[in-house]
């Protein structure tokens, strides 16, 4: 099992980008979470089988079709067990 901590840069506020990746998420069978940074790019922690989580962060390089992705950088690490109990949810901004 593959955990992944991702930040999206670009034009990916106010454009249904959270929404989305948590629907994409839900399709893949993923788990974590994505939220809105006060500087205007969206973090997101996604957990699952490798396979499933490189196609969810080739999904994030489009994302919403109102978004523009600039960049994205990505930190993995494996884990044994999913910290989110199979949900994937949105969080507000700290």
């Amino acid at each position: 099992m593959l955990e992944v901590h991702v930040f999206i840069s670009g034009r990916v506020q106010k454009v249904g980008f959270r929404f989305l990746t948590k629907m994409k998420a839900k399709e893949l069978a993923l788990s974590g979470w994505v939220r809105n940074l006060p500087d205007g790019r969206v973090e997101t922690t996604i957990v699952g089988d490798k396979e499933k989580v490189d196609e969810m962060i080739k999904w994030l390089h489009q994302g919403s079709p109102l978004a523009r992705v600039d960049s994205i950088e990505v930190k993995d690490k494996v884990i044994k067990e999913d910290p989110f109990d199979s949900n994937f949810t949105i969080r507000k901004i700290n």
